[in-house]
């Protein structure tokens, strides 16, 4: 593995380890949910009004992890956590994957 190599996986380990940050710091300081994560709901309430197109195409898709959560709605903080971090190593997983099929996709001629 070549020394960016290294670093690349080094940062994504410690982004993925520090990722509880966006639900313990809103907590601590009272603050509401990460900027750009509103449901419908939430945008009613910032915005007055839901957008045509959103209100159109809101539930087609639904999260496989919802809060990127594992214990439901009411889990204990730790719990939370632990299921911020894992979800962060399922998706640095799941982009490599992607990245690396395409590539072969891409590349296929280059063996």
């Amino acid at each position: 593995m070549k020394r960016l190599e290294k670093k690349l996986w080094l940062w994504l380990f410690v982004m993925a380890v520090l990722s509880p940050l966006g639900i313990i710091l809103p907590e601590k300081f009272g603050a509401e949910g990460a900027w750009g994560e509103w449901g419908v709901d939430a945008l009613e309430k910032l915005l007055g009004y839901i957008p045509g197109g959103l209100k159109k195409t809101a539930d087609i898709w639904a999260a496989p992890i919802r809060n990127y959560n594992f214990g439901g709605e009411g889990s204990v903080i730790s719990t939370r956590i632990v299921s911020y971090i894992v979800s962060a190593f399922i998706g640095i997983v799941l982009a490599w994957i992607i990245v690396l099929i395409i590539s072969r996709l891409l590349f296929k001629h280059e063996k």
